[in-house]
């Protein structure tokens, strides 16, 4: 039987420059990067718990995020291959290390998803990157953010937690090799020291591009990043 499409159903959504930009580089990355993915869950009970006090402390608000960001950033500084990219040197193929750990992170806005970037994150503190994390994101949606803001990405990073997503997989943003991808912080009951313990967890998910990393590799800088977010004070 043939199917007859009703073109009365039919509406044209018109992409802006933005979403037009995203799609050819999103579309490039899934057919150039041979991808692998990793899952965990991260205790982030501590975490939760102390972020109040923090802003309080430190006199701007401390997002979750901004914790993450931390985490990911002084994580590179052990396994630096992960801000790495594979290209083509006179000899052959070759991985460069990029000297910085530039992150971004997805904003959504009117116009789209934003990412802008978090510069020399492995060098600030969780302060600093708080109030990086607050400029971008309000320049992000108030589309003032400048090229500077917006160029340098050695690692990705994106967070739909406040969507009630428990957990995705993201696709790697040219030219960078990993994204780490964060979930929903649920409360869980979970077996600590022989007795049943609420805990609140978070799913992370890790795609990193095959060509320059290892998947074991790749599973023991995931478990420094759960580390660090199960031992916050070592983020301060």
């Amino acid at each position: 039987m043939e199917v007859v499409l009703d073109k009365t159903m039919q509406k044209e959504v018109p992409l802006t420059r933005i979403q037009r930009l995203i799609s050819r580089r999103m579309l490039t990355s899934k057919r150039s990067k041979p991808c692998f993915y990793l899952e965990a869950k991260a205790d982030v009970t501590e975490l939760m718990g102390m972020r109040h006090k923090l802003s309080k402390a430190l006199g701007v608000k401390i997002t979750s995020s901004a914790f993450f960001i931390h985490a990911l950033a002084l994580a590179v500084r052990e396994y630096p291959l992960v801000v790495g990219r594979f290209v083509s040197g006179p000899a052959g193929p070759v991985v460069e290390v990029a000297d910085r750990v530039n992150v971004g992170f997805a904003v959504n806005t009117a116009r789209g998803l934003i990412a802008p970037i978090v510069k020399d994150a492995e060098r600030k503190s969780l302060a600093d990157i708080a109030r990086d994390e607050k400029r971008l994101t309000a320049g992000a949606r108030s589309n003032t953010l400048t090229l500077e803001d917006l160029e340098g990405e050695t690692i990705a990073m994106s967070n739909l937690g406040a969507y009630d997503v428990d957990t995705f997989l993201g696709i790697v943003p040219p030219p960078a090799t990993t994204i780490l991808s964060v979930g929903k912080v649920n409360t869980a009951v979970v077996a600590k020291d022989g007795q049943a313990t609420e805990r609140r967890l978070v799913s992370l998910s890790l795609a990193v591009d095959h060509r320059v990393v290892d998947g074991a590799y790749a599973a023991r800088f995931l478990q420094l990043i759960i580390n660090e977010l199960k031992n916050p004070e070592r983020l301060l």
